[in-house]
């Protein structure tokens, strides 16, 4: 069922969810490629997961909750 007068369209979220991901995605492929750094358990790399967890967490969940069904 299509709901009438949503006002924001399906498309805009779901390409900015798309967007999250690749950009998580990419944050830490880059990251890791320029300062060599892959080790989760050292505690300096702590923020660069937490930002890529963020990222990669919200465009996962946007794109599970605007998926077609």
């Amino acid at each position: 069922m299509k709901e009438e007068g949503s006002g924001f369209p399906r498309g805009v979220a779901v390409s900015f969810y798309t967007f999250l991901l690749i950009l998580g995605i990419f944050f830490y492929l880059a990251w890791g490629i320029i300062f060599g750094s892959w080790d989760v358990t050292r505690p300096e790399n702590v923020g660069v997961y937490a930002i890529t967890v963020i990222l990669v967490g919200f465009g996962i969940v946007g794109l599970l909750l605007y998926s077609r069904r």
